[in-house]
Parts: structure tokens; sequence; C-alpha cells
């Protein structure tokens, strides 16, 4: 995945606190749907991943800055990016957007584990996602 996807969604009540701005921690979801369609744009998903190759794709770490908030209603855009890999894991920036302004910035260090949780060389179709 050298190139960028994009994945829109809107915010929810369900997404606010109490002064309908979006929780802090919701932005993790959104960032982990947005990765997840991003693989399903490519035909691929993380059920294919565990049945087929044996692979699960853990989150080792996040850095996440919050530059702006997101209300309720907001559509927000989210755009993310391979930026670099190793055998077993790859870096992906994700940056969200509302109005095309950058409100959070993040990346997102993702590992390629066995059903054990080992880490595992990263199988050959999702090089190919990757590339």
């Amino acid at each position: 995945m050298s190139k960028e996807f994009k994945f829109k969604l809107k915010v929810y009540y369900e997404d606010t606190d109490s002064g309908g701005v979006v929780y802090y921690a919701n932005y993790l979801k959104f960032l982990e749907r947005a990765r997840t369609e991003a693989l399903n744009s490519d035909g691929l998903s993380n059920q294919i991943l565990l049945k087929k190759y044996q692979t699960l794709l853990i989150v080792k770490s996040c850095k996440i800055e919050y530059l702006m908030p997101a209300k309720l209603e907001d559509t927000l855009e989210i755009f993310s990016k391979i930026i670099s890999r190793t055998r077993s894991s790859f870096l992906m920036e994700q940056i969200v957007k509302k109005n095309d302004q950058i409100i959070t910035d993040a990346e997102v260090l993702i590992v390629t584990v066995n059903e054990k949780g080992k880490p595992i060389k990263i199988p050959d179709i999702l090089e190919k996602f990757l590339n």
C-alpha cells in the first residue's frame, strides 16, 4: 500500500463526550476502521489473513497527536499510508482531516504475529498490499 488510502466517516452521538466533542480514545477506533477498510479495498481481511495465512495484525504502539477537536455530526477523512516496514512489521501514518484541515496525526506500528502471538514474517499476500 505505497499509495494513500482514504476513508470517510461521520461522527455520531456515541462517539462524543457530554460536550459533543469526540472522546479522545474513539480516534483509535476510527484509525482501526480505516486500516480495516484499506485491507478490504485490496480484497484482504483480518479473517482471511488468520484463516489462510495464520497471521494476525497486532498494534504494537501508537503515537497520536490531537491538534483540533472533531464534533458531533462532523464528516472526517482518514488518510492512511505505509511509511516504513521490516521483515515482520510496518509503520503506518494515519492523518484525520476535517474540512481539509489536519486535526489528528498518528503513527501506528503493526506487527504480524502467529496465533500464539509470536512475530512472523509478513506473508507474501500482505507484502503485495504493502507495496
